[in-house]
């Protein structure tokens, strides 16, 4: 009986002591699964880090940058927790990130487009200074001429750089001429001379004045104008007829004979607006045919080769022979 007894003892005490060792060794086993060794983080570069963690199931927060000069920019200056420590997945894994040296060198940013060298002064830490423009032979638009400071100079991120960009060229200034009193034709073959634009051509109707002359005239003459400047006319109209009342004209123009195609240009003026009817580069002895309205206030312009050769107002009643080199066919009434 004794002896059972005592079989019965060790055999309870086996049973026990090996489900606590398999409990125990479960338990080692789970933790094992759920927890995992904080890797070395400082100086990698903040990409790797993010992907060291993901893998590992840890997130990642930055928790602030700092300047190091041992540290390059964009890299791991410290973490906690250390490398090396034991955590749980999903736990927090806090970074700060170097933003590099205090100093640098300024960057060359001459012969630069201007928004070339701002994209290149932010990435390096650099805030825009004071923005200057000229004109210049060499430099093209917006392109940077010289900055202050120098390139190599050394500066500290978060100094401004001033910049000098150009214009291009120069433009070419005209004194404005006088236009009052010229018939609209002799004052647009002046402003095309002056390589001067056409604004809006307005008309009036004043029985005291000359008809069919500029008036008016904006820039006023003795203004200092640039090349291509527009220039807004006002013509005393000689009648004032109703649209609805006028027919339409036919246009026929044929161009002179020769060995080379001629740029031939059809400008209407209707309405206050000056418009091209035809623009294309025609061979000789070749004929165009087009409509225009007949209203006193639209007149035909007609240029080969750059030059005005031909002009005509659409005045009802108006003698052809002003005009020998453009036939124009009358609308039956």
């Amino acid at each position: 009986m004794r002896r059972f007894f005592k079989i019965a003892v060790l055999l309870g005490a086996f049973l026990g002591i090996s489900g606590i060792s398999g409990y125990l060794t479960l338990r080692f086993i789970i933790k094992s699964e759920d927890t995992v060794v904080v890797p070395e983080l400082a100086g990698k570069d903040v990409v790797y880090a993010l992907d060291v963690l993901t893998d590992l199931q840890l997130n990642i927060k930055v928790s602030g940058f700092e300047y190091r000069t041992d540290v390059p920019k964009n890299h791991v200056a410290y973490q906690d927790p250390g490398p090396g420590t034991e955590v749980k997945k999903h736990r927090d894994v806090r970074i700060m990130i170097s933003k590099g040296p205090k100093t640098l060198m300024a960057p060359n940013l001459v012969g630069m487009d201007i928004r070339q060298a701002y994209i290149i002064m932010e990435e390096n830490g650099l805030s825009r200074g004071v923005l200057s423009r000229t004109f210049g032979e060499r430099a093209a638009a917006d392109e940077v001429i010289s900055q202050v400071p120098p390139s190599g100079t050394v500066v500290m991120r978060g100094d401004s750089i001033d910049l000098l960009a150009g214009l291009g060229r120069r433009p070419v200034t005209h004194m404005m001429p006088h236009l009052y009193g010229l018939a609209l034709e002799d004052a647009i073959i002046i402003l095309e001379r002056m390589h001067l634009g056409f604004g809006q051509i307005q008309y009036v109707q004043r029985d005291d004045l000359p008809k069919d002359v500029v008036m008016e005239q904006d820039p006023p003459s003795g203004y200092q104008v640039a090349s291509g400047t527009l220039v807004n006319l006002t013509i005393n109209r000689a009648e004032k007829g109703r649209v609805l009342d006028q027919g339409l004209s036919l246009f026929h123009h044929c161009v002179p004979e020769g060995f080379l195609k001629k740029h031939i240009r059809i400008r209407v003026n209707a309405f206050g607006m000056l418009y091209d009817l035809y623009d294309v580069f025609v061979g000789a002895g070749e004929h165009l045919w087009f409509l225009a309205l007949q209203d006193p206030g639209t007149t035909v312009f007609a240029y080969e080769d750059g030059e005005l050769v031909l002009s005509y107002p659409l005045l009802r009643g108006s003698d052809v022979s002003l005009f020998p080199d453009l036939e124009i066919e009358q609308p039956k009434r």
